[in-house]
């Protein structure tokens, strides 16, 4: 296992100087974010300007561990157009997952499992895992919903985020059966409640020792994902909280 930074915890300046940041705090990669709507990176604009988008990761000379996909529209031929661009980049980028939201809380689950088959079918051919995020809006909000998803779409990874379970729905449920799905893992420290989804490191109840033991059984060898988020209403300085994060996740590895 390696720590790495997600560029989301310095969405206030540019993709350029966000990732120059994580790696002059030595994190051995970048979790790459392209959400619509992101003043770092579009999936539009990868698919238009692929070319410039590959050059300016290249320049940033700092490796990927993963990206995170946000598309905010139906499954149209567009969409798939955005996301087979955005799998494209992650092969010639040579980074090894896509993580991307499952379907939102009260869809179709059957129609859920056909655009997740055909999305990891998609990103087979250009040899990448497709992940989805656990996350208490969709339907990944169950851990037990989570493993089913999995169950039914052969390849479909999960990308661990326990915050969304300590805070969530079913916080009472036990979430040890999803690690033998997890290719990747999101942390940031939180509370009990929702109102401290995102608390300083050491003041709220996450067992970061227990998640590491867990993924060690199941010998998870890829990236933990410092993933605490530069919000416009946070009630804390974000980068010393990942740096402190960072030294704690690598004391543990």
């Amino acid at each position: 296992m390696y720590v790495a930074c997600s560029t989301l915890s310095f969405s206030k300046v540019s993709l350029e100087d966000a990732l120059r940041t994580v790696r002059e705090m030595r994190f051995a990669k970048a979790d790459l974010a392209i959400h619509d709507g992101s003043p770092h990176l579009t999936p539009a604009e990868v698919a238009d300007d692929f070319d410039r988008t590959t050059l300016r990761l290249k320049a940033a000379n700092l490796p990927l561990a993963a990206i995170h996909l946000v598309i905010d529209a139906p499954d149209t031929a567009e969409t798939r157009t955005r996301f087979r661009a955005v799998c494209r980049l992650a092969r010639v980028s040579t980074v090894p997952l896509v993580t991307i939201p499952a379907a939102p809380l009260g869809s179709d689950l059957d129609a859920e499992v056909a655009r997740l088959q055909e999305w990891v079918r998609i990103g087979e051919t250009e040899g990448v895992i497709l992940s989805v995020e656990t996350h208490t809006d969709t339907v990944t909000a169950d851990p037990l919903g989570a493993a089913e998803l999995c169950r039914r779409v052969p390849g479909l990874a999960l990308t661990l985020d326990p915050s969304h379970y300590h805070v969530g729905p079913h916080s009472k449920t036990d979430y040890d059966n999803l690690y033998k799905f997890v290719r990747h893992v999101r942390l940031r420290d939180t509370g009990k409640t929702p109102a401290q989804f995102q608390v300083r490191i050491g003041q709220g109840e996450l067992e970061y020792g227990k998640v590491i033991t867990q993924l060690d059984r199941f010998r998870y060898d890829r990236a933990l994902t410092v993933d605490i988020r530069d919000v416009p209403d946070s009630p804390f300085p974000v980068e010393p909280e990942v740096r402190k994060l960072k030294y704690l996740l690598e004391s543990l590895v």
